[in-house]
């Protein structure tokens, strides 16, 4: 997950006199958290004293929340993939494909530009003929 270098900061303070290998959010006796008891413990606690509860933030929202804001940063699927830890980009794809940008007008001025200066260099422009129709 890619943390921004004020929250490295934090987390710095955070665990400082720690092992290297503590986790940053223990239990009670020590060691990891389960989902339910961190989100009973922490996060629900966190959301109410920031006056969120009321919006029903769940950590899967902001989650999705945080692949939103990569993509409009213009991470690529793959770097959204990763950082969600999803096994394979289609996942990635079938959940956030809706959120990247469509490219076909960029890709066409691309075309129109590469042909403008293959003709300005003299280039020859291949004309394919047309094919005729299959006779059934």
């Amino acid at each position: 997950m890619p943390l921004p270098r004020f929250l490295v900061d934090e987390l710095v303070k955070v665990t400082a006199g720690q092992p290297p290998a503590a986790y940053v959010f223990q239990a009670a006796r020590g060691g990891p958290m389960d989902d339910g008891n961190w989100r009973t413990r922490e996060f629900n606690i966190a959301a109410k004293d920031a006056d969120l509860d009321a919006l029903g933030i769940t950590p899967h929202k902001l989650r999705h929340k945080a692949a939103s804001a990569a993509i409009a940063a213009g991470a690529d699927v793959k770097v959204v993939q990763q950082m969600l830890g999803h096994k394979d980009a289609t996942e990635t794809l079938n959940t956030y494909g809706h959120l990247w940008p469509d490219r076909l007008d960029e890709v066409s001025n691309a075309l129109e530009a590469a042909r403008a200066e293959a003709l300005r260099n003299k280039a020859t422009v291949l004309h394919v003929p047309r094919m005729s129709p299959i006779a059934n």
